[in-house]
């Protein structure tokens, strides 16, 4: 199955906590609110790192995602994977391996995320069982 929607999301980073000949480690936190057939809301952890190259830079994050899908109830784990090599970017999200719960267990596959003229977009193609 192949779901499109959209969501917004709200940035909490934190100071960065290592820098060292301007490569610079930080946390951040977001808060995502998905519409669409994926009704949820999401609390997301990220590491990154940023280098003293312009549009260089990788992060990692797990995303718990709360609530429905095409209205089966549950949550599930995304884990970001994203790379930046001088502006040209990489992004793997994937749902982690039976992180699935209530009416969503035994989901299984990816999201891809998009951002045009400023609004956030998701296409999620996911199986269950």
């Amino acid at each position: 199955m192949i779901v499109n929607g959209t969501f917004e999301v709200s940035m909490h980073p934190e100071p960065p906590y290592d820098a060292i000949d301007g490569v610079t480690l930080a946390r951040v936190r977001f808060d995502k609110r998905f519409v669409g057939p994926l009704d949820a809301t999401s609390d997301v952890n990220m590491l990154g790192a940023r280098t003293p190259v312009d549009g260089s830079a990788g992060y990692v994050a797990l995303e718990r995602v709360t609530g429905a899908l095409e209205g089966r109830r549950g949550t599930f784990v995304l884990q970001h994977m994203g790379v930046m090599t001088r502006g040209t970017p990489s992004l793997q999200v994937t749902i982690v391996p039976d992180s699935g719960t209530g009416e969503l267990v035994g989901i299984s596959g990816r999201m891809d995320i998009q951002i045009v003229d400023g609004k956030h977009l998701y296409e999620l193609d996911y199986k269950l069982g």
